[in-house]
């Protein structure tokens, strides 16, 4: 699957590379998406998946951008992270197989219960007023 994608990845800055293909993460607060709530879509800096879209979005004071759910179910592959003390669920895209963050039981109950607390490096975000242009057209209806 990233054999599919090596152009992209070859392309990628610094930290997006440690995220994505590393399982990285970026400091807390430093993403540019963490304090962002403009109107739009994140896709996966790697293949382009859209992932997210802003209605989603909320601030949960942690330092990552975090998503009440992903645009669509099957654009997020899940795992048990054992990596630290505890044990946590990580959050891969399904196409690329890119590393995005985690997803936790701890989000706004009245948005689902999760928080979906995402690196900024690991995204790329389409401003509702591009999506046409871009292709990402029929996410448009998603976007509140």
């Amino acid at each position: 699957m990233k054999s599919e994608f090596q152009n992209q990845i070859e392309q990628l800055s610094p930290i997006a590379y440690q995220v994505t293909q590393e399982n990285g993460t970026e400091r807390p607060f430093s993403g540019q998406y963490d304090d962002f709530y403009q109107k739009g879509i994140y896709v996966d800096v790697v293949s382009g998946q859209p992932l997210f879209v802003s209605s989603d979005k909320f601030d949960a004071g942690c330092g990552w951008p975090s998503f009440a759910q992903p645009i669509e179910p099957q654009a997020l592959n899940e795992r048990v992270d054992r990596s630290l003390a505890r044990e946590r669920i990580e959050v891969r895209s399904s196409q690329a197989d890119s590393h995005l963050g985690h997803v936790f039981n701890d989000g706004p109950s009245e948005l689902g219960g999760l928080r979906y607390c995402i690196n900024s490096a690991a995204l790329r975000f389409i401003a509702y007023e591009d999506m046409d242009a871009t292709g990402y057209g029929q996410y448009k209806d998603k976007v509140k």
